[in-house]
């Protein structure tokens, strides 16, 4: 590790100085366009350095025009397309492939990738993805470029480049901060309260990193080690709860689960998160037997109001079995699950095990869910079974309890009921 960071920052200290005389004043269109054309690597750095620092100056508009220039400049040509797969077709050799290959790859991507020589750029470049997704959405170029971004990082981040870190009260604070920052399920309103979330020893936190982002928490989960399955978050937030040794417990909670990163939307993280914790807390506390979420239902509210079906947050079975027919009877137009959460835990292998009225108190719990929150079950020998049988059918594995709620529910489900 120390030879790799001596090396690392005498090759930043190399191109820092040789940049430092060859800054470009032209724009940043022909920056990029050198860029692609370059050979030699000491060049290529300097242009992918210059481009970088470049665009992070840049307001909306002048990034919307960046980003136009590389959607319809640096798009695939369609001739040469047609042109290489007419070879290819004639004999199927290891050149006419290498040129249908080349044909088919925009020149967005290699500029991307030449990007990427630039140390810190990894993070530079999702936050530039990042403004993409946001100045993409009223332009068919704009989110077709995305796709390159998204199929870059995609391998960029794949499971087998991520390290899982434990975090702890004793981890950097600028890891630290961070947590704070990104917590986006459950609020962390002050140190205290982040201390009594990762201290107790009937706690856990478990981030990815990335060797590219090392101080960036690309996903983190909560764990709460508990007696039995929670049916309240203020529960397990209180502050004068009583904590319990972690060898006690025969219950791990994981109930707040938070991607970090906006520009690596899409890029999913969370279903090797949860396993691999899961996996690694059954080795470290055998006594664990339940792996399950505490896990709001965002949609809840906003679907009864559509379908006109009156609630009462007060009243806890009738919440009940209305989150419970949501959860299990709510269906976009391609057959899978309403819900966001749903989609995510039941893709991953989860059963929808247990739904709690009154879970969650906060502003925000009531306004989206009324207050109400579900568990989702990972039982270890079945989670691949689950996911197959998900991914095939649509089929949503859930347990007796939920589906007698949910049929109880139909008598509900008329507007005014």
């Amino acid at each position: 590790m120390f030879l790799a960071d001596l090396l690392t920052t005498v090759f930043e200290r190399r191109y820092r100085t040789r940049d430092a005389s060859r800054t470009d004043d032209r724009p940043l269109e022909a920056l990029v366009n050198d860029l692609i054309g370059a050979t030699g690597e000491v060049s290529g750095v300097n242009l992918a350095r210059q481009i970088l620092s470049r665009y992070g100056r840049l307001e909306d508009e002048e990034k919307r025009a960046f980003f136009r220039h590389l959607a319809e400049g640096l798009a695939v040509s369609a001739s040469a397309v047609r042109s290489a797969l007419a070879h290819y077709e004639k004999g199927q050799s290891k050149e006419s492939y290498r040129e249908f290959m080349e044909a088919v790859e925009p020149p967005r991507q290699e500029l991307i990738r030449r990007l990427n020589q630039v140390p810190d750029a990894t993070r530079l470049l999702v936050r530039m993805r990042e403004d993409l997704l946001r100045l993409s959405r009223d332009s068919d170029a704009l989110q077709a470029l995305d796709l390159d971004f998204r199929h870059l990082f995609a391998s960029w981040f794949n499971r087998g480049f991520l390290v899982l870190r434990p975090i702890s009260w004793e981890s950097p604070a600028q890891l630290l901060e961070k947590i704070i920052a990104y917590e986006a399920v459950h609020a962390i309103d002050s140190w205290s309260d982040l201390r009594r979330r990762l201290e107790p020893a009937d706690r856990r936190c478990f981030s990815f990193l990335h060797p590219a982002m090392p101080d960036e928490p690309l996903i983190f989960v909560e764990v709460a080690l508990t007696k039995g399955i929670p049916g309240s978050v203020q529960g397990l937030l209180a502050e004068n709860r009583d904590v319990i040794d972690a060898d006690a417990a025969d219950t791990a909670v994981f109930y707040s689960i938070s991607n970090c990163q906006a520009g690596l939307a899409g890029i999913s993280f969370g279903n090797s998160l949860i396993k691999q914790v899961a996996a690694d807390l059954a080795l470290e506390l055998p006594g664990l037997k339940t792996f399950v979420t505490l896990s709001p239902i965002p949609g809840l509210v906003r679907w009864l109001e559509n379908e006109g079906i009156e609630y009462d947050p007060e009243d806890r079975e009738g919440m009940r079995r209305r989150a419970a027919r949501y959860l299990i009877g709510a269906k976009r137009r391609d057959g899978l699950p309403l819900d966001p959460v749903a989609r995510f835990h039941l893709g991953n292998g989860a059963l929808v095990h247990q739904v709690h009225a009154r879970a969650d108190l906060s502003e925000k719990g009531l306004k989206q869910s009324g207050g109400a929150m579900v568990n989702y079950l990972y039982d270890l020998g079945k989670v691949t079974q689950n996911h197959e049988r998900f991914a095939a059918t649509k089929a949503i594995a859930a347990s007796p309890e939920i589906r007698s709620l949910s049929a109880a529910a139909e008598e509900i489900q008329a507007p005014g009921a």
